[in-house]
C-alpha cells in the first residue's frame, strides 16, 4: 500500500478509475482507522452506526471540536465563513496536515498554470489579512493562492472601492505577461465587474486567467449564470479563461477545479460520491443528490469523509474532453434548509 506522501509521484489527474480506487481506498481506510483510534467523538459515531468509515456532516464541526491529535500539536485553527449570528466550524491543523494542504493545492494548481508563478491581481482589500473576523475563509483563500503569484496587488481599497488607477497600472506593467486574477465570485462581480461597467472601462485583453470560487448564491439571486459570468468578465476584464473552483475550509487544499469544458474535477487526492436524498445510497451518473467529499489530507481532524450541504450531479469518470482523468461533476446549489454560507458571503 502506498502512503499519502507517495501520491505526489503521480500527476494530479493521472490515475484511471481502477488504479485510483485501489490506492485512494486504501489511504481512506487507513485514515479512518487512525481517526477511530485517536478521536473520541469520531469513534463514538463509528460505534453508534456500526460503520468504520462513516461520513461526517460538515455541520458537526460547528458544534464539536473534532481533533485527532493532542492540543499541543495544533499549530493553526481555521474557521469557516459565516454571516452574523451563525456558528463557524473550527478545523484544527498540525504541521503535517498544514503541509499536506499546501502540497496538494500546489500540485492541483500547477496542472492548470503550468507551475509558473504569474503577476497576481487580487480582487479584495489587503485589510482582509488584518481583520481576524474576515480572515477565516477569505484570508486563508488569499494566502493559499498567493503562493502562485508574483507582484501581488490588491484591487480594492480598505472601503471595498475599486482602485482603478492601481488596476490599470498593474495591467500596463504586465501587458506582455500572463496575469492571474483571483477573487471570490460575488466580490469579483460586485466590486470589479460592475464598477468597470459603471466607469465604462474595458481592460486590455490578456492570455492569463481568472480563478474564482464561493458565494454563488448571491449571484443566483441576481440571475447570473456561470456562462454569463465568464462572458461578462471576458468582455470587460479581457480574459478568455475564467475558472471556477469548489472547496470548503473543512477540507482546505483539496479543491475541485473547473476545466475548460465547465466540469469540476476530482484529483488523485480527492473523490466524491453523489448520495441519494432518501437513503444515502450512491447515485449513478446524471442523478442529483447530496455531495459526499473524500480527501487524503485531513489527519489532525476527522475530515477525510464529509457530507456537504450542497447538491450535485456526477457527469462522468475518465471521460472529460479536457483529457484529465477522474470523476467530473457539477454543483446544483445549496440543499434546502442548509445554512447559507460561502467565502464571499462573509462580506455583507
Amino acid at each position: 500500500m502506498i502512503s499519502r506522501e507517495e501520491l505526489f509521484k503521480y500527476k494530479p489527474f493521472q490515475l484511471d478509475k481502477i488504479t485510483k480506487e485501489k490506492i485512494f481506498g486504501d489511504i481512506i481506510t487507513e485514515l479512518s482507522l487512525y481517526h477511530y483510534e485517536n478521536c473520541n467523538e469520531y469513534r463514538k459515531i463509528c460505534d453508534a452506526l456500526n460503520n468504520k468509515k462513516p461520513f461526517i456532516p460538515v455541520r458537526l464541526f460547528k458544534d464539536f471540536e473534532l481533533k485527532s491529535v493532542s492540543s499541543e500539536n495544533i499549530v493553526k485553527t481555521m474557521t469557516s465563513s459565516g454571516t452574523s449570528g451563525q456558528k463557524v466550524s473550527k478545523i484544527f491543523l498540525d504541521k503535517e496536515t498544514a503541509a499536506m494542504q499546501t502540497k496538494v493545492l500546489a500540485a492541483i494548481m500547477s496542472d492548470f498554470t503550468g507551475g509558473k508563478r504569474m503577476p497576481m491581481l487580487i480582487i479584495d482589500t489587503k485589510a482582509v489579512l488584518k481583520d481576524r473576523n474576515m480572515f477565516s475563509a477569505r484570508g486563508a483563500g488569499i494566502l493559499g493562492f498567493s503562493m502562485f503569484g508574483t507582484d501581488i496587488t490588491y484591487a480594492l481599497d480598505e472601503n471595498m472601492n475599486l482602485d482603478i488607477d492601481t488596476v490599470q497600472k498593474f495591467y500596463e506593467k504586465h501587458k506582455d505577461e500572463n496575469i492571474f486574477i483571483f477573487g471570490f465570485t460575488y466580490m469579483i462581480w460586485e466590486f470589479f465587474y460592475k464598477k468597470l461597467l459603471e466607469l465604462n472601462i474595458t481592460l486590455p485583453k490578456n492570455n492569463g486567467f481568472i480563478l474564482h470560487g464561493g458565494g454563488w448564491k448571491k449571484l443566483i439571486n441576481q440571475a447570473v449564470s456561470n456562462d454569463e459570468f465568464k462572458q461578462s468578465l471576458a468582455e470587460t476584464a479581457g480574459f478568455k479563461r475564467v475558472y471556477n473552483y469548489y472547496g470548503m475550509v473543512e477540507q482546505t487544499g483539496s479543491i475541485f477545479m473547473e476545466c475548460e469544458h465547465g466540469r469540476f474535477h476530482t484529483s488523485i487526492y480527492s473523490d466524491i460520491n453523489i448520495l441519494n436524498y432518501r437513503d444515502f445510497s450512491i447515485n449513478s451518473i446524471g442523478e442529483e443528490g447530496y455531495i459526499e467529499l473524500m480527501s487524503v489530507i485531513p489527519k489532525s481532524y476527522p475530515g477525510h469523509i464529509l457530507l456537504s450541504e450542497d447538491a450535485g450531479i456526477l457527469l462522468g469518470e475518465d471521460d472529460c474532453p479536457c483529457g484529465r482523468l477522474g470523476k467530473t461533476f457539477k454543483i446544483i446549489g445549496r440543499i434546502k434548509k442548509a445554512e447559507v454560507r460561502g467565502c464571499s458571503d462573509t462580506f455583507e
